[in-house]
């Protein structure tokens, strides 16, 4: 088990002399000292209402790395005068829980409380977050959980009912000045870079305060004389990789972000989110598959070529693998989101699959059924079924519907692409049908 401590009783007293990272220098002293998540923390914001009433509630913090997760739990505890005790999921057992308990009880006995900080909870797996509950119930701890991860999927759902999840968000560009101009003060000296360096320093840190702060400490460790341009800086220094987790949510976000600019017909938006993918190292050939699966229900027959095109592209990839298989992706991508759009298809199979449901084992009518034995036909399978080809116009108007079931409707094109074309077929289908009918 690592970084298990009661913040307010600590076994091994620091040394002033002993060096400190930059991020823990600068560790906020207070809540009103944290940089970014007004929306958390403002006075009207979940945390500042608990704090005003005096009642603070168990809290799962969600949110991306270096935004201030643990800062944040830390000073509550000070705001609410209860021992911070921190552990992690990672490297936490049954048996450390249980100790972690028990000493909560112990300080609950003399009349102080305990917020446990867990970090990475969604790492626990069901029966280890029950064991959390009955200790949240009595008040031996409050929890405040720490998670990367979508709490919906990945927290039991007694634990999230008992705890509020709060959303703290990437820092912005404005977020990470502030901060880089509160590490300046701290090190006594403006970092030496030129504006666009410093832009490019901040957009490094994806958002991460302490991967800014991190970088910080390198660059002022290089005692330059005069200003470090941009390209002086990128030597220098590697770019962070950015987020991506591929089954995580990032995963999830992502394709999620490539499929809707596809359905929205943004060319340049879908290739973004396609090369971040590839960027974060997303497997090609998953792409592949969510791309034909855009053609099919998001494009359907408004544009059959787009499958084929899609299916090419895949085979393409598998044939010349990556980088230049990506290529063909890419155009994929493209020629999806500038082609005509429809969901004619996917939505009548959807409604042909809930007709189905509904009228249950109705046999097919009678005149549509193949008579292969001298039974069949004196049940009368076979009998008045009109043969297509030799009615006028090659159709012959009979229904194919169970008998007594009302006509479904389901496929219902739109005026677009080539489905523009298909609908005007439809219709015709439509009045020859009533014709012979009616006649």
């Amino acid at each position: 088990m690592t970084d298990l401590f009661d913040q307010h009783g600590s076994d091994a007293p620091s040394s002033d002399r002993a060096p400190r990272p930059l991020a823990d220098r600068l560790r906020p002293k207070k809540l009103a000292d944290v940089i970014g998540q007004g929306h958390v923390l403002g006075p009207d914001a979940p945390l500042g209402a608990m704090l005003a009433s005096g009642h603070l509630s168990s809290i799962i913090f969600w949110g991306p790395p270096g935004v201030g997760k643990t800062t944040i739990a830390r000073l509550l505890a000070d705001e609410t005068d209860l021992a911070f005790v921190q552990i992690s999921a990672i490297f936490t057992g049954v048996a450390d829980l249980k100790k972690v308990f028990e000493a909560a009880k112990l300080r609950r006995a003399n009349g102080r409380g305990t917020l446990l900080f867990v970090d990475e909870i969604h790492r626990f797996n069901k029966a280890q977050q029950d064991g959390f509950l009955p200790h949240m119930e009595d008040g031996t701890i409050l929890l405040v959980g720490a998670t990367t991860e979508n709490p919906s999927f990945e927290l039991n759902a007694a634990l999230m009912s008992r705890a509020q999840v709060l959303v703290l968000e990437r820092l912005s560009p404005v977020d990470l000045e502030l901060l880089l101009q509160r590490a300046e003060r701290e090190l006594g000296a403006p970092l030496p870079l030129d504006g666009p360096a410093r832009e490019a320093l901040i957009e490094m840190a994806d958002g991460d305060g302490r991967a800014l702060l991190n970088l910080v400490e390198q660059v002022a460790g290089w005692g330059a004389d005069g200003k470090i341009d941009t390209r002086a800086l990128s030597t220098r220094l590697s770019r962070r990789a950015a987020q991506y987790d591929k089954s995580g949510d990032a995963h999830y976000n992502l394709i999620s972000a490539l499929h809707k600019s596809v359905r929205g017909s943004d060319p340049d938006a879908s290739l973004y989110w396609l090369a971040r993918m590839l960027k974060g190292g997303e497997d090609p050939r998953f792409l592949a598959r969510r791309i034909t699966r855009m053609a099919i229900e998001d494009i359907g027959l408004a544009d059959p070529q787009a499958q084929r095109v899609c299916l090419d592209a895949w085979e393409t990839y598998e044939r010349l693998g990556s980088p230049e298989g990506e290529l063909a992706l890419a155009q994929a991508v493209i020629y999806l989101a500038l082609a005509p759009k429809s969901n004619a298809a996917y939505a009548g199979y959807k409604n042909a699959m809930a007709g189905a449901a509904k009228t249950g084992s109705e046999p097919p009518p009678k005149h549509i059924l193949n008579a292969p034995t001298g039974l069949m036909k004196e049940q009368g399978y076979g009998e008045g079924y009109a043969y297509d080809h030799d009615a006028e116009d090659g159709f012959s108007g009979q229904e194919y519907f169970p008998d007594g079931m009302k006509r479904g409707v389901y496929y219902q094109p739109v005026e677009r692409g080539f489905e523009r074309e298909l609908k005007k077929r439809l219709d015709w289908f439509v009045k020859l049908r009533s014709k012979r009918r009616d006649g």
